[in-house]
């Protein structure tokens, strides 16, 4: 049937009334369609081109047009549905599932994506955990270093104590020597003898 509608189309008849001659001959049985066609070959005698002293070749096509059997439509398309159903149904199907797989790896994607955004976190945690420890590192040295010079500040005080105090003490005796000095030579100055 299907050749019969390639050939109309591809350079068989030369008429829109051969073409639905053709269809209709697919839309009949095998014995109606035989006798369709010796009907029409007895009738148009032998094949000629087409001239310029031929009638249109639409002139008289609602004459030809065949009755067309709504049975034999709808068997057709029953078979036409037949045959390519179970692919189209098998190909949805496919489809189906390879959307629903598209979306497994969609989420396991996304979920993958999250772990290494957890992984890049924790990297920077460790990071700042290690930053941390370098700080209080020197934060440690630092408390050192201040206890130390607190220690020395602490014995350069007692020592400039006890310097003051030695100092202090040397000017104490200091001036106690210049006094029993003083008080000397005020003994040692002759003093006038009285007369009795």
């Amino acid at each position: 049937m299907w050749r019969l509608y390639g050939a109309a189309w591809h350079g068989g008849p030369s008429s829109r009334a051969e073409l639905w001659r053709l269809y209709g001959a697919a839309a009949m049985s095998g014995a109606e369609w035989l006798r369709e066609e010796a009907a029409v070959a007895a009738a148009s005698g032998p094949e000629r081109p087409l001239g310029s002293s031929d009638v249109s070749p639409d002139e008289g096509l609602v004459e030809d047009l065949p009755i067309i059997d709504e049975k034999a439509v709808e068997q057709l398309t029953e078979g036409l549905i037949s045959h390519y159903l179970p692919d189209l149904q098998r190909s949805k199907s496919a489809l189906h599932e390879l959307t629903q797989n598209q979306l497994v790896l969609l989420e396991t994607l996304e979920q993958e994506i999250t772990k290494l955004k957890e992984c890049n976190y924790i990297l920077d945690i460790n990071a700042l955990f290690s930053e941390a420890k370098h700080y209080h590192n020197k934060l440690v040295n630092i408390r050192n270093e201040m206890m130390m010079l607190h220690e020395k500040t602490s014995k350069l005080k007692k020592r400039a104590l006890k310097l003051q105090q030695k100092r202090q003490k040397e000017e104490l005796e200091q001036e106690q020597q210049r006094e029993k000095e003083l008080e000397r030579e005020k003994q040692l100055t002759a003093k006038p003898a009285r007369r009795t």
